[in-house]
This record gives structure tokens, sequence and C-alpha cells, in this order.
């Protein structure tokens, strides 16, 4: 074990709302391992270990709006004073902690049946929250159906899948995406001209 694995500094993170710490965590340690080993939110993946598959991803937010990082690959101490949210953050709770309702987005993907083993839809879940929350923020405007396509790919493509649920996720981010006051779909009349 190399000496700074072994040099522990404190760690203060707002996750889902919520502050922790400040609690020592080892100045090496990755995101993901400290939300699963010291504060029991598993639901963030852990997959391939190098950022690649990204199902370790979580939102931060900050002046830059809503962004992806990959918490396998990112230094818990890059969190320091952050506001992250993981999937768990996406649901709304009871007082006692059961289950209300499911997100816009994890109820797309539920009802189309976008995933089969589920280890990558934590990554998903954020990809497209990301998106949507992205769009919801700019002017309305029209779009021709091909370019609302190219964005959800854009959002959407870096995440692995290896039960091949591409086509489900995507399907289920357009129906969202295509719900939003700000994006109006371009009629194909008006896409000829």
């Amino acid at each position: 074990m190399s000496q700074g694995s072994l040099r522990l500094i404190p760690l203060t993170l707002r996750i889902n709302g919520r502050d922790h710490g400040p609690i020592d965590v080892p100045d090496d340690m990755m995101l993901v391992d400290v939300l699963h080993e010291y504060l029991g939110l598993t639901g963030t993946r852990f997959g391939c270990g190098q950022g690649v598959c990204r199902a370790c991803t979580v939102i931060v937010d900050d002046e830059q709006g809503p962004r992806e990082v990959r918490s396998c690959i990112t230094g818990a101490h890059y969190f320091q004073g952050k506001a992250i949210r993981t999937v768990e953050g996406h649901t709304k709770r009871g007082d006692d902690g059961a289950l209300l309702e499911l997100s816009a987005v994890q109820q797309a993907f539920l009802d189309h049946f976008s995933f089969q083993c589920g280890y990558c839809t934590p990554g998903f879940v954020n990809a497209a929250t990301v998106l949507l929350e992205r769009l919801g923020k700019q002017a309305a405007r029209d779009y021709p159906r091909e370019e609302v396509r190219a964005l959800i790919l854009e959002a959407l493509n870096p995440h692995l899948c290896r039960c091949t649920g591409y086509v489900r996720y995507y399907q289920a981010v357009e129906e969202l995406v295509l719900k939003l006051p700000t994006v109006r779909l371009r009629k194909p009349a008006e896409e000829s001209r």
C-alpha cells in the first residue's frame, strides 16, 4: 500500500440535498468508494474502474449548471463542498424513507423496458437527467426530429450497456425531450423548406 493511501483528509459533501461530513477519507480514494463504503449509497455503480462505461456517473450542480462526472476515476476530494446528485436522489421519498414517486426519467425507463440487468441504469438516468434539465432551461425553439435525436445520442452515447438496451433508453429519453415546453418538434412540411 502506498504511503499516500494512508493519509486521511476531512471531506464535506452535499449529496442529494443532505450535508455529509466532515469525514476522514484517504486522500487517494475515489468518490464511488466513499459513496459505497462511508455513506451507504450503493446505487452508483463501479463498472470498469476506468471511467469508460460511465455506470459510475454522478451529477454535479454548480454555476455552470448540471454536469456529469465519472466517480470511479475522480478523487473524492475533488468534490469537497460541491453539490452532488446520485441515482438515489432522483426519487421522491416520504419522511420514513418509503418510495413515493420515481423521477420522470426513471419512470420512462421502466415504461419502455429500457434495461435488463440494470447495472448501467444509474449512469443513463443521470445522463438523461442532465440533458433534460439543460434543454428545459433554454429558450423555446423548434427542432427537426433528427436534431433531437442527435442531442440524445450525444448525451447517451458515451454510456455503455452490455445488455444492448440502447434503443429503448433512447426512445424513453426522446419521449421525455419532446414533452419539454422548450422543445417544439418541427413539422415535416417545415423541415423541407
